[in-house]
């Protein structure tokens, strides 16, 4: 009997160790921390620093994506590094180099591809995602020469296809996917000068290039690719002065809210609004700087705007309903990047320049907490893993 009840307690004590240790994926989130090549794992309520990863090399543009299950997050460092983390064990479940220089990355529909687009050697890579075994190299050819571009706004598609721009190249490539080991290539040439970024809009509709090297976006629909690539907002600014660009705008911020879309301008201190029923443009917004992420509250009620140097220690938020900016914060040096909790009550921001993470309320823009970090750049939350194009 003795026996029995020892071996009972034994089991309570250990069923109550293992429920203390358990943890919701749903509620994880990764912040980067550039200089040092660590990552912070984040719990998105609390909020609380739970662990910190070293040994993943160059982070210094590094992008996150999620399994669908949430568990894992591959992140893509700017030195070729693909690294899977383990987020329920605080730990490196596997890691691969490469290429010599990758600046981000998609995860497949299916969540069983992870893609990755490289600058050295330009092109994209494809591999499994449970073990990171090689599936595809597509290198990024373009011209009589076979020069190869760098490649840019890689994201993933409904119908297990990947999109991605070629700087260099002036292409946006289509790439399905379905036999990851022999993925298909349609390519759209001459679709404007130097593709820099991408996004993809949330229903997965749209593919929407930003252009460096002239005016305009260059816009996919995925819904009819065979209409080709149109050439959208071709006269905004034309007759402007052209501001200094300190950092490049991330179209990865920019927002979709009801039936508007949200851009950060290139060489002028605005935010533009364009109307997606005819993608004519509606509204220059001024703004305090050079925006270089225009994040939309999940709602879709707020867009917040951070900016580049020297104008990085503000943010700007924009109230959706009349275009006014509502509130300008001063969190700190150097915002870089900025992440809503998966229902927008809340928003963080990585101030790289202060080592800190500053969390904010969105209805009252109080501050709510703040997390000691080493550089940090981006946050990512674990819920992108339920969103297509993220």
């Amino acid at each position: 009997m003795k026996r029995l009840i020892a071996l009972a307690g034994a089991f309570a004590f250990y069923t109550l160790s293992a429920s203390a240790d358990l943890r919701a994926t749903g509620d994880l989130g990764v912040v980067i921390e550039r200089e040092a090549g660590t990552v912070q794992i984040v719990s998105t309520s609390k909020p609380a620093t739970l662990s910190r990863i070293e040994g993943l090399g160059d982070l210094s543009h590094a992008s996150v994506v999620f399994s669908r299950d949430q568990r894992y997050a591959y992140v893509f460092g700017r030195d070729g590094g693909l690294t899977k983390l383990d987020l329920l064990q605080d730990q490196i479940a596997k890691r691969i180099v490469q290429a010599g220089n990758s600046i981000g990355g998609a995860i497949s529909q299916d969540g069983k591809v992870i893609a990755a687009s490289n600058y050295t050697p330009g092109g994209v890579k494809l591999f499994d995602a449970d073990t990171l075994e090689p599936l595809a190299d597509i290198p990024a050819v373009y011209g009589d020469d076979g020069k190869l571009s760098k490649v840019v706004g890689l994201v993933d598609a409904p119908g297990q296809r990947f999109v991605c721009s070629l700087f260099e190249a002036n292409e946006i490539w289509l790439i399905d996917a379905k036999n990851p080991r022999q993925p298909v290539v349609k390519k759209f040439k001459d679709i404007g000068k130097q593709p820099y970024d991408a996004l993809l809009s949330p229903d997965g509709h749209f593919y929407a290039a930003g252009l460096f090297g002239e005016k305009g976006l260059a816009l996919l629909d995925l819904w009819q690719p065979e209409n080709g690539v149109e050439h959208i907002l071709e006269d905004y600014g034309k007759d402007d002065e052209q501001l200094p660009v300190y950092k490049m705008p991330h179209l990865e911020g920019w927002t979709m809210a009801g039936d508007w879309l949200f851009v950060p301008a290139i060489g002028a201190h605005e935010v533009l609004v364009i109307d997606k029923k005819d993608w004519e443009l509606v509204k220059r917004i001024p703004v305090a700087g050079q925006p270089v992420f225009v994040s939309g509250r999940p709602d879709g009620r707020q867009i917040w705007v951070n900016f580049a140097f020297p104008d990085n220690q503000t943010v700007q938020v924009i109230d959706v309903k009349d275009f006014n900016i509502v509130k300008t914060l001063q969190p700190g040096k150097a915002v870089l990047h900025m992440e809503f909790s998966p229902r927008g009550e809340a928003v963080w921001l990585a101030v790289r320049d202060e080592d800190r993470v500053m969390v904010y309320d969105t209805e009252t823009f109080a501050e709510t907490a703040r997390l000691p970090a080493q550089k940090p750049s981006g946050i990512f939350f674990s819920d992108r893993a339920n969103r297509i194009g993220w």
